[in-house]
């Protein structure tokens, strides 16, 4: 039960239930692309193996020889810089302007008390008054000398002096423990006011310590001051508060900001010196010698092996209907899993390719890979293919960011060069077309590594070179692929609408009523597929191909009777019978001869489900005149209905109409534009009726475009000729008249 469930969920989730042979080839794809990737993860072994065989104190039994150049960074070293620059920060304080405010403000309340005359305040009252607004921070005796000197406004003076000194300077409040492996000499002192943070460094020796509060107060107090300690020391508090997380985080700003050191050892260096005793020295060189060539990582296999799945699963869910509109054929997923598992497996092998200063891709014919689906399958699978690809072979480490941004653009520029290409030499010019972004792409990669002038000539040569040799690749590889898979290029409907092909031939001289309806319909389906976007030489090819099955019995056809009707001595039935089989005729043809696909359904979706209307009517009426009884003669509609299925396509929706209104036409007298119009939206309007388009993707607005374009071609084929005189019969001299001819006065 579980497993009929995995399989429906999968056949939502996918664009369409696949085969065995294309799900065996996007598997083959994955899992070549997994074991190239996989093969660039080497690890050498034999040096990993071999660091164990040596150790500080012991002998060296063989030598060591650096293979390459090699940049390690000294962990040792690093991590020394790395505390001293740690030892060199700074501590980090805050100064409180709200701690500040509020001492000066209980200064000023105790100023006003203690400044009250003895006529206001007896000695009692004064002392009760400032102890309730300052509970047991006086002393008796301070309050005694307040009241006895309170004549003085000098101490009050030079007391708030000192405090406001002290106070703006700040008081610290130093922690017992967390500055052991700070700067031993400085602090870092933070004011912060609204919008305006102002540091400063403060050494040690003029900071204020709270708890030497006292030795600081009469270290401020100068000689001859009025100001009284005792005073003071109520409201001098700290102020200035140690910030452990702008420590913290000063100390990560300067551990990130900090160059670790770097040591080279030279290609060809020796390492290990064999019957020498091995030092802590030359281990660390050792072992950076075998971390520069990375072992196997699991982390590294498990996230190259989702990458590449999650790419190949995107191409599968997006390759098909999503994109294009209709699901893949077999031969095009073949197609699209092969030149995926081609692009992902070359870039792999171009990870070991240096071609400083240019990118990697730059050697890799990446827009050869997405040109030929652009032009055998769809632009938009291609530009599908063009930012995929890129982008997985950039996940799975094969390309750089300047080869990704290179293959990327390379990619997108030749998905759309080949849009409206009818010739096999706009093949050359695409190619030029992609050189020219490749130049371009190329500069902005040069720019963005700095790179010295010299290098450019040949770096752009071989950009252009690239889009040039992709052109010319594609030249040579399409016919090959256009045979193999039977597709509906450009290039191969050009070659299909030859009138010349003897199929056409054959058609014009067995059956030349069909043969020049076809011709009509061809010229009605191509103007109507240019208006509307669509595929017009698919669709001219298809109106060519589409009736290829009168071949076989031309003669039960309308257009290729003279004068006597081989159905008037047919019964209806045999005569719809007759009739409807010439779509599975040419249907068969079709694939004796090799056309495309999108040819074959043309031909078999060109009348759709209809109804043979003519021969129904004929066989109803036989009915009423013969008023059968027996209900198993009586005309079922079954046997007068087309075997084919209604148009999936917007080129094959337009051939049914043309073709409808190329034979419907034929029957009117003296065709107007007006009565043309009104006539073939009739005509539209019932297979709309019917549900004959409703597969076919085109809109009201496409109806419309199509009709003015029949109307517009019809009209001029069946415009209205001026009727001219019947000759009449004149003598011999009228025609050529004698000299006797002429009246008198007239002159020769």
């Amino acid at each position: 039960m579980k497993h009929k469930k995995l399989t429906a969920f999968l056949e939502k989730l996918l664009p369409s239930p696949l085969n065995k042979g294309p799900a065996l080839a996007w598997a083959g794809a994955f899992f070549l692309c997994l074991t190239m990737a996989l093969m660039s993860l080497n690890s050498n072994r034999s040096l990993e193996a071999s660091i164990r065989e040596f150790e500080v104190g012991r002998v060296a039994e063989r030598d060591v020889i650096a293979e390459q150049t090699i940049v390690y960074i000294d962990e040792y070293a690093t991590r020394l810089r790395i505390e001293a620059q740690e030892r060199l920060v700074p501590a980090v304080f805050r100064f409180s302007h709200r701690v500040t405010e509020d001492q000066r403000n209980r200064w000023y309340r105790f100023s006003y008390l203690a400044s009250r005359s003895s006529e206001d305040y007896p000695r009692d009252t004064f002392k009760l008054a400032i102890q309730s607004e300052f509970p047991g921070e006086f002393s008796d005796d301070v309050l005694e000398f307040l009241y006895e000197n309170r004549d003085h406004p000098e101490i009050l003076l030079d007391s708030a002096e000192i405090l406001n000194l002290m106070l703006e300077k700040g008081i610290f409040s130093i922690p017992d423990t967390g500055l052991e492996r700070l700067n031993p000499n400085f602090v870092e002192l933070i004011r912060e006011s609204g919008p305006r943070i102002e540091q400063e460094r403060v050494s040690f020796g003029n900071i204020i310590n709270y708890r030497d509060i006292t030795g600081a107060m009469e270290a401020h107090i100068p000689a001859g001051s009025y100001a009284a300690p005792k005073l003071l020391k109520p409201f001098l508090t700290t102020n200035v508060i140690f910030s452990p997380e702008a420590t913290t985080l000063k100390i990560a700003e300067v551990r990130a900001n900090t160059e670790p050191v770097t040591r080279t050892i030279e290609q060809g260096t020796r390492v290990i010196k064999r019957g020498f005793i091995i030092t802590e020295e030359e281990m660390i060189e050792l072992r950076a010698l075998r971390m520069a060539i990375p072992g196997i990582d699991l982390h590294m296999i498990v996230a190259t092996t989702l990458f590449l799945l999650m790419l190949f699963v995107l191409l599968l869910f997006f390759s098909g209907k999503r994109i294009i509109g209709r699901n893949l054929l077999t031969s095009e997923m073949y197609l699209v899993s092969g030149l995926s598992a081609f692009y992902i497996a070359g870039s792999v092998l171009l990870n070991n390719i240096s071609v400083d200063p240019m990118p990697a891709s730059v050697v890799f014919p990446a827009a050869l890979v997405i040109m030929l689906p652009s032009i055998l399958i769809h632009p938009r699978l291609a530009l599908l293919l063009a930012m995929t690809l890129p982008l997985g072979a950039f996940l799975i480490g094969s390309f750089d960011a300047s080869s990704f941004v290179f293959a990327l653009v390379s990619g997108v520029v030749a998905a759309y060069s080949l849009r409206g290409t009818e010739k096999r030499m706009d093949l050359v010019k695409a190619g030029f077309i992609i050189a020219a972004a490749n130049i371009v792409v190329m500069i902005a990669v040069l720019l963005w590594q700095h790179t010295l002038i010299r290098a450019y000539p040949g770096s752009l040569f071989w950009a252009a070179f690239n889009g040039i040799a992709s052109g010319m690749l594609v030249l040579g590889v399409l016919p090959l692929l256009e045979n193999a898979m039977n597709a509906a290029t450009s290039f191969r409907l050009i070659e299909l609408s030859d009138l010349n092909a003897p199929i056409l031939r054959r058609l014009f001289t067995r059956a030349p009523g069909t043969y020049s309806h076809s011709i009509l319909v061809a010229n009605l389906a191509e103007t109507a597929c240019q208006k509307i976007g669509a595929n017009h030489l698919l669709a001219r090819v298809g109106a060519y191909f589409h009736d290829l099955g009168k071949m076989e019995s031309p003669g039960h056809f309308v257009e290729n009777q003279e004068s006597y009707n081989c159905h008037d001595d047919m019964e209806p039935r045999l005569s719809a019978t007759v009739i409807r089989s010439h779509v599975n005729q040419g249907v068969e043809k079709a694939r004796q001869l090799g056309l495309p696909k999108e040819v074959i359904d043309i031909i078999s979706e060109h009348h759709g489900d209809s109804l043979i209307t003519w021969f129904y009517d004929k066989a109803l009426k036989q009915e009423l005149e013969n008023t059968v009884a027996d209900d198993s003669k009586k005309p079922r509609i079954e046997d007068y209905i087309y075997l084919g299925e209604p148009p999936h396509s917007r080129e094959s929706a337009v051939v049914m109409l043309a073709d409808m209104t190329e034979a419907a036409v034929r029957t009117m007298e003296k065709p107007t534009a007006d009565k043309l119009e009104k006539f073939i939206r009739e005509l539209i309007s019932k297979k709309v009726e019917h549900g004959q388009l409703a597969r076919s993707e085109l809109t009201f607005r496409d109806l419309e475009t199509i009709k003015n374009a029949f109307v517009q071609v019809l009209a001029g084929y069946y415009h209205s000729r001026i009727e001219y005189p019947k000759a009449t019969l004149l003598p011999l001299e009228a025609v050529h008249p004698t000299e006797t001819a002429y009246p008198e006065g007239v002159a020769k």
